[in-house]
């Protein structure tokens, strides 16, 4: 991926790099590495650093931390797809004997196994890997906190078991079947499982005072599936084109639409602060703009991926210091940046080269009972219904091919739309999940359940 710094205005740039500058500042960085991503690749790099004459570049590597549960997701959706799994597949069912099983596989990649957060101590991210070889090591004798599927909790043992999933049903290392399966399809060649030069050093600065202290860049063994990843900001910008378009050599569009679909039970803490899980990606709203991605942290450094699909526009920040600039805060003032001062420009209109006839005749009017609604051919072979005042309950439906479409998102999600015809084959009326859409409020003339008065409408009397 080439980066140009040509295709954002000016004033974009100095703002992309201002921001940055203040993060790395005010979060007393060591250093700091930043991309903006619009249009399937990487428009700006910037980077900021104490060290003078010595700005870390697109391929500098920094530790990820939690982005490798992006990462291990993709990997597990892959098996899905493939037909090995079922997401409500018991982790039991494919991977024995491991005290968590009664977890789905869902569960452990929405943390709503009810899992610890974390493996028995000591703290495995400050320890060697070694220490926890075995998979009972990292579950200890007490697994679960909380009733399998009730609640968001986060686990990092959740996505050992994940990665140890994988290791089974691939029957080779999880650093293998990523490098295969994920990296060198995308065209990671600067994302590894242990740091390759050129790599930062990951530092602790010290909280009241300007000196540093080396942090120990540990090997996590069976936990890598949680947080072991090396990438760099070129890297994580080609990754993030994949989760927001995907790439039929790894995972389908249709199936990184689904990773950043919400997956998991919010509690109220998160309500408040916009925060939701999805399936191995976060989900955060951030001046009433909804982005997914993921953050990462493991000591001596930060990272954030943050992706907003409305806009076209991702940002990935990196530091190497185990606290400082809040990056999640960082990357969502990027993208907004971009999106605001040079907004996204809509793909040229133009009419479909074919017609359904028959979904042709249903476009336009109908109503729910008394609720006006409007249907509408969508490019590609779907249609949306979407009331024609308020906030009343819409949705895109997907063609199923035989004159019938599923509904593609929220109250409508999964729901079957179809036309309903009289015995003379005219369309009676639209049947959505039992619902009955007329083509006149409460049409006498079709089959509304309840039948309708006989006097019709009528005004006081």
């Amino acid at each position: 991926m080439t980066t140009s710094q040509e295709e954002l205005l000016p004033g974009t740039r100095r703002a992309l790099l201002h921001r940055i500058a203040i993060a790395q500042a005010e979060g007393r960085a060591p250093s700091l590495v930043a991309a903006v991503v619009r249009d399937g690749r990487a428009l700006w790099h910037g980077a900021r650093t104490s060290v003078d004459g010595h700005a870390p570049d697109e391929n500098v590597q920094y530790r990820i931390g939690s982005i490798t549960k992006t990462f291990t997701a993709v990997l597990v959706l892959r098996l899905r797809d493939e037909g090995v799994l079922d997401l409500g597949d018991p982790l039991e069912k494919h991977l024995p004997g491991t005290g968590a099983g009664e977890a789905t596989i869902a569960d452990l990649l929405a943390h709503t196994s009810g899992l610890a957060a974390e493996s028995p101590a000591p703290w495995w991210e400050r320890t060697p890997g070694t220490l926890r070889p075995e998979l009972a090591d990292v579950l200890g004798k007490q697994p679960f906190v909380h009733p399998v599927g009730r609640r968001f909790h986060y686990s990092n043992p959740g996505y050992t078991m994940l990665g140890a999933l994988v290791e089974k049903l691939r029957g080779a290392a999880w650093e293998d079947v990523l490098r295969r399966e994920v990296l060198e399809p995308l065209g990671l060649n600067r994302t590894s499982a242990q740091p390759q030069a050129p790599h930062a050093g990951g530092w602790a600065v010290h909280p009241w005072a300007d000196v540093m202290l080396p942090e120990p860049a540990e090997d996590l063994g069976r936990m890598a599936p949680a947080g072991q990843l090396w990438s760099t900001t070129a890297d994580l910008a080609r990754f993030a084109v994949f989760l927001a378009k995907g790439d039929d050599r790894v995972l389908s569009a249709e199936t990184v639409r689904e990773m950043r679909t919400p997956a998991a039970a919010v509690e109220a803490a998160d309500v408040a602060s916009g925060y939701t899980y999805c399936l191995g990606m976060e989900m955060s709203h951030r001046n009433g703009r909804t982005l997914v991605g993921h953050s990462g942290s493991l000591p001596g450094f930060l990272a954030c991926l943050r992706l907003s699909v409305a806009d076209d526009v991702a940002a990935v920040v990196l530091a190497n210091c185990t606290s400082g600039p809040l990056l999640a805060d960082v990357a969502g003032d990027l993208v907004g940046i971009v999106a605001e001062a040079e907004p996204r420009i809509p793909e040229a209109w133009r009419p479909v080269t074919e017609v359904d006839a028959s979904a042709l005749e249903l476009a336009g009017q109908w109503y729910w009972g008394t609720h006006a609604f409007a249907l509408r051919l969508t490019a590609g072979e779907g249609v949306s219904l979407e009331p024609l005042s308020g906030n009343g309950r819409r949705s895109r439906f997907r063609s199923n091919g035989d004159g019938t479409w599923t509904g593609l998102e929220g109250y409508y999600a999964g729901e079957l739309l179809r036309a309903v015809p009289r015995p003379d084959g005219t369309v009676d009326h639209l049947d959505l999940g039992s619902f009955v859409f007329t083509r006149q409020p409460y049409d006498e003339t079709a089959s509304v359940p309840g039948g309708v008065d006989p006097e019709g409408w009528r005004g006081i009397r």
